[in-house]
């Protein structure tokens, strides 16, 4: 069952970088989800570089007993003002071939609340 779903989450990854447009001034904002946490990073394609990053094993947000699901609203609020840090206001949104729910929903629209264009 698992390698099924690999293999669809690759074949979703594929299709959704072939419709993304390489550009500097809009980052990739790539989102990863494991079972027990999720992570963050802006990334610049033309230089390969991670611009910013946050992850649900940071400090204030780890002692924190909350549900995944409000954990990754934290991650996606503090992407956006590390960002905005960075003078980053535009990205594209790369769901890495998960579904656009749950918590990669929750990190989505907290992102966009911070002021993230996408």
């Amino acid at each position: 069952m698992s390698l099924k779903k690999e293999k669809r989450r690759e074949k979703i990854r594929k299709s959704i970088k072939k419709r993304r447009i390489v550009s500097s001034d809009r980052p990739r904002l790539s989102v990863f989800r494991s079972n027990a946490e999720i992570y963050a990073q802006i990334i610049d394609d033309t230089q390969g570089r991670t611009l910013a990053s946050a992850c649900s094993r940071e400090k204030d947000i780890l002692g924190q007993k909350i549900t995944k699901t409000e954990k990754s609203k934290l991650v996606g609020k503090l992407i956006a003002e590390r960002a905005k840090e960075k003078g980053i206001t535009k990205v594209w949104f790369d769901r890495g071939g998960f579904l656009y729910h749950g918590r990669v929903k929750a990190l989505a629209e907290a992102a966009r609340e911070g002021g993230l264009e996408f």
